[in-house]
């Protein structure tokens, strides 16, 4: 573990690379909504509430008429016009992690409107059998195939949303149908999904988004852990490259988190801080064969997840159980385009 002083100067990190409109960049300038939004949750961690707030307002400052946001900005400018679905869903379950950490219900009401139309364009992406392509085009169209990651981030979404929509006394039942429907392709019907079976994403999200939990996510994680588990290093991004991330290790404690697992939790936590840097912030990866910071960055986004995890394992707010509780409300509900016959529990 880390000293809460380690965490908020981790955070700390995050909100020195903000931009003046509020914007919180990749190290090579642009910024995307996901990971934008996961960088206010940190910072909210730390109970930076100024840059945190900047960083909603421009959210909705950014937002287009459709709910969706540019897949790429650059000084305030659309460089790709592309909207991610799984960009989309995730400002619901950083504007929940908001209200459970500061109980702002003033601050929820005037998000509100920005999240409704955000889960909107994406339950708009939906196909029949249940998975939720992954951008609309500038032209509208929607595109061809599903990713298993993005779709897993989305059940989280959703899920957040339908608890803010009932907290506020705005009830979705749609997009409760939504996340039943698309938690069942991710838990029975991988062919809905683009392989990208190399990707360690791929492996553990389906988890960390509430979609698979109990024995099926126990035996998922230990058919590849060691495909992607590097002993005192962390795990790879990529089964093929010698290459562990900060991040993505990051997102493996959340998830052997919200399965109890917490020893092997804690384990992966402290073998990954050898990315810490002595500011706070964090190598994005290290190039475990050529022993090189890979690449030679420090990213916001990593020190994000690291913020997270530090929460979910110490407990420092009250949303360090969010992606625990991403789970709770399982309901496997196949479409008639899936072809399976009944409901199966995956409790």
């Amino acid at each position: 573990m880390i000293s809460w002083e380690q965490v908020v100067q981790t955070a700390q990190s995050i909100a020195a690379v903000q931009e003046p409109d509020g914007g919180i960049p990749w190290p090579e300038g642009h910024v995307d909504a996901w990971n934008h939004v996961e960088c206010l949750m940190a910072m909210s961690v730390a109970g930076l509430t100024g840059p945190t707030r900047r960083g909603y307002d421009w959210l909705v400052h950014t937002q287009r008429s459709d709910g969706s946001w540019p897949m790429k900005l650059l000084g305030g400018e659309a460089v790709e016009q592309g909207g991610e679905s799984n960009h989309a869903a995730y400002i619901a379950v950083g504007v929940w992690h908001e209200l459970l950490v500061t109980s702002d219900q003033d601050f929820a009401r005037r998000m509100w409107p920005t999240v409704r139309a955000a889960l909107d364009f994406v339950v708009g992406l939906q196909t029949t059998r249940g998975e939720i392509v992954w951008e609309r085009a500038a032209d509208g169209r929607p595109a061809g195939y599903a990713l298993l990651t993005g779709c897993a981030s989305i059940h989280q979404g959703l899920r957040c949303g339908v608890l803010l929509g009932e907290h506020l006394g705005d009830p979705q039942p749609d997009w409760e149908l939504a996340a039943d429907q698309l938690g069942h392709v991710l838990a029975a019907h991988p062919e809905a999904f683009a392989d990208k079976s190399r990707f360690s994403m791929d492996w553990y999200y389906p988890i960390l988004g509430g979609a698979v939990r109990g024995p099926a996510a126990r035996t998922r994680l230990s058919e590849e852990w060691d495909t992607f588990v590097e002993p005192d290093l962390g795990i790879r991004c990529v089964s093929d490259q010698p290459w562990v991330t900060g991040a993505e290790t990051c997102e493996l404690v959340l998830t052997l988190d919200a399965l109890g697992d917490r020893n092997r939790a804690r384990k992966l936590f402290s073998d990954m801080q050898h990315l810490r840097h002595e500011d706070g912030s964090y190598w994005t990866g290290w190039q475990f064969v050529n022993e090189k910071w890979f690449p030679h960055e420090r990213s916001a986004y990593t020190a994000a997840a690291v913020v997270l995890a530090a929460d979910a394992l110490a407990g420092h707010t009250p949303a360090a159980g969010i992606f625990r509780d991403a789970g709770k409300y399982l309901t496997d509900r196949p479409t008639a385009a899936c072809g399976c016959s009944h409901a199966r529990s995956r409790s």
